[in-house]
């Protein structure tokens, strides 16, 4: 090796190095989830099962358990949507579900909202909140409840309440996670379908 490799290199003056790619715009378009969507979507909601008590679940969901799921959803006619970004990532999903397995709930649905870390902070929580709204006033839905933890997840109360969801109620200490009790705050939000099922008044 000769000795001048043992030099460290030397780097250009600020003014003479190249400029840095310039960041690219944050981009996604919405649609419905497709089964191929299940590993990314999986991947998302494992996170805040591990790191944080925004779900109450204290074991990471397999891939099965998601197949499961989305086949029950979309027999169930429920909307499940992705945002997608530029490279085909999956950034974030949302999804209803049926409120209770009794008939007389089968207007009434609970929906879920979660991003990748990297796709917070950006609008794209708003953006598909509005987007599962629309969703399921085509599907008929009638009333959509959020179940929101009651410590850390200020962000999604603040979220719901923009799209003129109104809380109805709180339970406190219904879960027990990381060694701590947590409540739930109940929010509820009515639509007036556009097409779809139709419920007698």
């Amino acid at each position: 090796m000769l000795p001048e490799e043992y030099e460290k290199r030397r780097r250009l003056p600020r003014h003479l190095q190249p400029a840095p790619e310039p960041e690219r715009p944050f981009g996604y378009v919405i649609r419905d989830a497709e089964e191929a969507d299940i590993p990314d979507i999986r991947a998302i909601y494992n996170y805040y099962v591990t790191n944080s008590v925004v779900t109450f679940d204290e074991k990471e969901w397999t891939l099965a358990q998601w197949r499961e799921k989305f086949a029950y959803l979309k027999k169930q006619r429920m909307p499940f949507l992705v945002a997608e970004g530029p490279t085909g990532q999956i950034l974030g999903y949302a999804l209803v579900q049926p409120w209770s397995g009794k008939s007389a709930y089968r207007y009434t649905v609970e929906n879920s909202i979660y991003l990748g870390q990297a796709a917070t902070g950006k609008g794209l929580g708003r953006a598909m909140l509005e987007s599962l709204i629309e969703a399921c006033r085509d599907a008929g839905i009638r009333e959509i409840l959020a179940v929101i933890s009651d410590k850390g997840a200020e962000g999604s109360i603040a979220l719901h309440e923009k799209f003129g969801f109104t809380e109805v109620g709180r339970m406190g200490k219904v879960g027990f996670k990381f060694g701590r009790w947590l409540g739930v705050v109940n929010m509820q939000k009515s639509l007036k379908p556009t097409r779809g099922r139709r419920v007698a008044r």
